[in-house]
This record gives structure tokens, sequence and C-alpha cells, in this order.
């Protein structure tokens, strides 16, 4: 086989037994003009905002952003997991979007990443597109993957207007169903059959013996790597099947009746690890499809603004947490309630740091996928019903030009949309504006 024949595009399979596998980009397998990694961008949403009590008072140290400011600053309680990721992270005050700051605070979700005045006097309840289907659709960055975009959810579909179980938002500012079954999206990265979840879950368990049929075919591919790309295909292999096994358990979950009986008060859930477990999967799955380079733009909201008809509401008080999110958010400012809500702020964060290691831990050209990746994490509240100065992390691109390491507090003239403007072309859009953008932040987080 000539060089030529060997190289590949970025849809490369491995094939057995009439099933196949995506792989991750590998230098070995690109032609001369693929050899840089592709760029891409996830956004994480939560609703309700976070815990700010007086950094000097005694609960202080569950205020969610940092003491200090620029480089010299200090995590409080609510972000130290990811101290070991102080140099690829920047955290961000006093960015918003003006035009929500007219709105219900409970009103704002739809719009994190659109910037529109969803009300009935402006827009009619009618939003705009926003940055994820922006930089994939409009400027087609997402035409070459499997996946123009991957949109996810803890709620799942669409929601209502206000209150929307997605973060992605077409041309015409219509909302794009979002999957919250990890075993769908699993399916829908690899290929499995089966509309119903028995189905999928068979699916799920006959995996493991496909890639065993599939390893012969790898261990073929294996020897015409260089070490580097060797490497990478063996911790790949491992990761398909550790997320198998935590999708397979969730997709017994999904079916499994929940008792009767009077919730007030009380912890009903009895697999109370089930919710954490559902997240992980969903951010092993972002990881994988950014890995096998399915799709390059992803939005996940871990939980609508829908309060207590969000199936994610109920995750804190599942996992142990003192009440649900929606009841967090309103007690945080009554005594211990910050402190309550801070170790919610903590537990998010910890999984903010889950996807960044595991970005981190995949090698990629000559250096990880969390390189190559733009992640915005945050929330559209600073505490719930305020729609100003958003509680906002700056993730990964090193390779994109981002400078991390860095908490920096922005004033009211600063719309958030400069910073979509900077991400946008970071990603490779050649527009300099977004929404109602005044500028960009490039010289703030980015050096070109």
């Amino acid at each position: 086989m000539n060089q030529k024949e060997f190289e590949m595009n970025r849809r490369t399979m491995l094939k057995a037994a009439g099933i196949s596998l995506a792989l991750p980009w590998m230098e070995s397998l690109m032609g001369a003009q693929d050899k840089l990694p592709p760029k891409r961008f996830c956004s994480i949403y939560f609703p309700y905002g976070v815990s700010l009590p007086n950094q000097n008072s005694e609960f202080g140290h569950w205020n969610w952003f940092p003491k200090g400011e620029g480089r010299d600053f200090t995590f409080n309680k609510s972000l130290e997991p990811l101290e070991p990721y102080r140099n690829q992270v920047t955290v961000m005050g006093g960015l918003s979007h003006p035009k929500v700051r007219r709105i219900g605070g409970h009103d704002s979700g739809d719009t994190f990443l659109t910037g529109e005045e969803m009300s009935l006097r402006a827009t009619g309840l009618k939003n705009s597109i926003s940055l994820d289907q922006y930089m994939a659709q409009t400027h087609r960055l997402g035409a070459s993957t499997r996946f123009s975009s991957l949109t996810l959810s803890s709620d799942g579909g669409v929601g209502m207007p206000t209150r929307a179980n997605t973060l992605s938002f077409s041309n015409n500012g219509q909302p794009i169903p979002s999957f919250n079954r990890p075993a769908v999206v699993f399916e829908r990265l690899f290929g499995l059959k089966g509309d119903s979840i028995e189905a999928q879950r068979k699916g799920l368990t006959r995996t493991g013996s496909h890639l065993d049929l599939l390893l012969d075919e790898a261990k073929s591919l294996h020897r015409k790597l260089g070490k580097n790309d060797q490497d990478k295909l063996d911790q790949y292999l491992t990761s398909v099947r550790e997320i198998e096994q935590d999708v397979e358990r969730s997709a017994r979950w999904l079916d499994m009746p929940k008792p009767k009986v009077n919730a007030e008060g009380l912890t009903l859930d009895a697999d109370n690890e089930t919710p954490g477990k559902l997240i992980y999967a969903m951010l092993d799955l972002i990881a994988l499809s950014f890995q096998t380079d399915s799709t390059r733009f992803v939005t996940y909201q871990l939980a609508s603004m829908h309060g207590a008809i969000s199936i994610a509401n109920k995750f804190p008080s599942l996992l142990g947490f003192a009440k649900d999110a929606h009841g967090l958010a309103h007690g945080a400012g009554k005594g211990k309630g910050a402190e309550n809500r801070g170790k919610w702020d903590l537990y998010q964060t910890e999984c903010l740091a889950y996807l960044i290691k595991r970005l981190s831990e995949m090698k990629e050209g000559s250096g990880s996928v969390l390189d190559n990746t733009c992640i915005l994490y945050g929330s559209s509240n600073s505490k719930t019903h305020n729609n100003t100065n958003y509680p906002l992390i700056m993730a990964g691109g090193k390779n994109m030009g981002y400078q991390h390491g860095q908490y920096l507090r922005f004033g009211n003239d600063v719309p958030l949309a400069n910073l979509f403007v900077t991400i946008q072309k970071s990603v490779g859009v050649k527009s300099e504006s977004f929404a109602d953008s005044t500028g960009n932040l490039d010289k703030f987080v980015a050096q070109r």
C-alpha cells in the first residue's frame, strides 16, 4: 500500500463483520491538507446563577467568583476543582446580554447563546440564532463532520419559549431539539439500530463483542501508525469500552419506574447515583464526539429554567443536596443557604473539571483535544432573577489563541456578544460581529 492509498479523510473507520467505528483524528491518517487538528466549540449551561455571599461574611468562601483579579487571584470553594487546570481557564465577571437585562430572570435561559430579548413586547417571544449554529450552519464550519452540531440537555426536546430545554436555535430562531438519553446519543455516534430503549440496550451489550471483532482490524491499522497515534488508538478503544458501561447503566435506569410516595422533604430515588451517572455519561459522549471528529459544535444544558417541571431540577436532591436546584437558588441569600447553593455550584464545577481532564488526556497533534477546543461554561443569571454579571468560564483552546490563568471583570458597557465575536474568530468565522456586539475581547483572552 503506497502513501497515497494509506492517507484517509476524517471519516476513517475501522470495519469488521459489517460494523464500523469512527476513529479519532490522527496525523498518520491525514492528507497534507489536513495536518492541523480541527477547531471546536462546546457550551455548557446551568440555570439560576450561583452563590454570591459577601466575600467577607461567614459564608464568603462560597462566593462563586474568585478573590483578587487578573493573574493574581484565588479560587473560592465553588471553583476549587479548577485549580489543577488554572492555566487552562479564564473566569469572567460583569458580562451579560444588554437586551436580556430587561426581561424576567427566569426567562433568560433561551438567550444564553443568542443575546435576544425574549419578550412579547420586543420579539413576540421569538428568538434569534445561537452562537453554535451561527458558526456551524451559517458559516458552514460544521459541514465537514458527520453531524454539523450536537445539542444535548438533561431534560430533552425543546421545552417552551422562555423555558427552553435547549441552548441551540436555528437561523430563524426556532429551538433545535436536544437529546437527553445517553443511549440515543451513543446510537447516533456509533450507528446502533433500534428505536426502543430495549433495542438500544441489546445493541449496547453487543457492542463489547463487536469491539473484539474490530480489534483484529485495529491491530492491522496499529502497525501502520506512528507511535503517538498507536497510543491514541489504544486509549480511544479503551475509552469507548468505559463509556459503553456508563451508557448501558443509564439505559437501564430510563425505564425503571420510580416509587409513588410522598416526595415532600424526602429523597425518593433509591439510586441517588443516577443523575451523576447521566451527567458524566453525557460529558464522556461530548469528549468522544470531539475525539472522533463526529462534530465540532456541542451545547449541553445541565438543566432548564422550567422549575419544578424540569426533570433536572430534582438532580441536587437526588444526589443528597439540601433542596432541588430551584430551591437552592432561592435560598442562597439566607444564612446557610449560601453554603447549600455553593455546594451545588461546587458539584457542577467538578463536572466541568471532569470534561477538561478528559479532553486534556486525549492526545491530538502536538497537544490534546482540549488545546483545540473552546469551552464556554456559565449561566444567564448571577443569582436567581438577576440577569447581569453572568458567572462565566472559558476553558481550553490553547492552540486557538487563548491566554488563560486569569480572572477578568468587565463593566456593564461590555456586552457578552463581544466575547462571542472572539470565540467565532478563534474557530474560523470571518465576521467581526454577533448580535449586539460592539467589538471583541481579543486583547483580554486571545493573541493573534
